[in-house]
């Protein structure tokens, strides 16, 4: 079966690297701070779609030097921020026929990794799930868990057909499609909305951020102001998808989003890829976005008092 090495193996990571070695993949990790545990336990993950179980890597490392390049597919699962170079982390472990997996938030996040390894196959994923990590090597899977992947920048080669299928045997709906950049417009309406308004005033779960109905009428605005983005982009998303996310958001438990989580213990966060990206677009194309406009600036405000008060 193929080898497999998820690059920054946290909660989103392991949740869908245990996936895969359910189904006969040989998947390796990098972890950063969860190294010794992980390489002595594993990962326990709790999981409404998976079960309670616990995922023990075939090696665990780490580095990505101390990985190599031996690994046909490669995901990388690490947050999108700002100032890092995510080619200078993957050059280590990409060989000549390796294919790359971007499992990670934001618009306009694959042109740097195509103009750094321009000979190989990359394939984009746009994740939908509730986990976090809740201790060195634990992981809590609360709902939702599917994934939308196809071959960057259009198509579903083979390669993702062989993932898609892989990760819906495993129990993990995985959905390929022809156009994943419209996969990623559609799930920045989400993203780009509940994470930067979850860290202002402290970190906020969706059932706040949903209280009431003028409440909600705040998501909807600025989601419609993605979606005005998306089409000047040439991606044209149906009024209905913003109803269905509100709707949907509402149905599940009370949740702090990905943002909120890294606002909570003081780490890094992902305002540019998630937020910054779709509000230069918005410029770039003259489209108005006072809504989003607020909500930026209001993310670094806060992103720049973290910053202060770690020094």
């Amino acid at each position: 079966m193929p080898s497999s090495l998820i690059l920054g193996a946290g909660a989103i990571g392991a949740f869908f690297g245990s996936a895969l070695a359910r189904q006969g993949f040989e998947v390796s990790v990098v972890c950063r701070s969860d190294y010794q545990v992980v390489k002595q336990t594993g990962f326990h993950i709790r999981s409404p779609l998976l079960g309670e179980h616990r995922f023990t890597p075939a090696q665990v490392f780490s580095s990505a030097h101390e990985a190599g390049k031996q690994h046909d597919f490669v995901f990388l699962t690490t947050k999108v921020l700002e100032g890092e170079d995510r080619a200078a982390f993957l050059r280590p472990v990409v060989g000549k026929d390796t294919v790359i997996v971007l499992i990670q938030n934001g618009i306009d996040i694959e042109a740097d990794i195509q103009a750094a390894f321009g000979e190989n196959e990359i394939l984009s994923g746009v994740a939908f799930i509730a986990v976090s990590r809740t201790g060195p090597g634990e992981v809590h899977h609360q709902s939702a868990g599917s994934l939308t992947l196809g071959s960057y920048p259009r198509g579903i080669s083979p390669a993702a057909q062989a993932l898609a299928s892989a990760f819906e045997a495993a129990g993990v709906p995985c959905k390929p499609t022809e156009d994943i950049v419209k996969a990623r417009w559609q799930k920045a309406l989400w993203n780009a909305t509940f994470n930067p308004i979850s860290i202002m005033g402290g970190a906020l779960d969706t059932a706040i951020i949903l209280r009431t109905e003028e409440d909600r009428q705040v998501v909807r605005t600025a989601m419609m102001e993605i979606a005005a983005v998306a089409a000047a982009a040439g991606y044209a998303i149906a009024t209905e998808v913003i109803d269905k996310l509100i709707a949907g958001t509402l149905a599940m438990p009370a949740y702090k989003s990905s943002m909120a989580q890294d606002f909570e213990n003081g780490r890094p966060m992902e305002i540019e890829a998630i937020l910054g990206n779709v509000v230069r677009a918005a410029h770039q194309r003259h489209v108005a976005v006072p809504t989003l406009d607020a909500i930026y600036r209001i993310a670094k405000m806060v992103e720049a008092k973290m910053r202060s008060e770690s020094r």
